[in-house]
């Protein structure tokens, strides 16, 4: 059985569903272009929520093994990646980011 969905994610899903529902082309192409250009800072916000809690779950004791199947059944090492604000290997780093090689 899966876990349940956080309504969060239900009410962000249903936000991105709502612009496949606006009829006029243009509207939906001029709003979908606005959140696009603001997705950078969004996703960084994101990641930053992300780490700040999984921190917070290590100082309540959590172990990264536990923390790690909280996210979704990420590795213990990926776990302690997130905490310290380490990017993943899939996507080339930013601008004036040291690179992880």
């Amino acid at each position: 059985m899966a876990a349940k969905e956080p309504e969060e994610v239900k009410r962000l899903v249903e936000a991105i569903e709502a612009f496949a529902a606006v009829e006029d082309d243009a509207a939906c192409a001029a709003a979908v272009t606005v959140v696009l250009d603001k997705w950078p800072d969004l996703h960084g916000r994101l990641r930053q929520i992300r780490q700040e809690r999984v921190n917070a779950l290590r100082d309540a004791g959590r172990t990264w093994a536990e923390i790690g199947s909280i996210l979704g059944g990420k590795t213990p090492a990926r776990a302690q990646q997130i905490s310290v604000g380490l990017r993943g290997t899939k996507r080339p780093p930013k601008k004036g980011e040291p690179s992880a090689e």
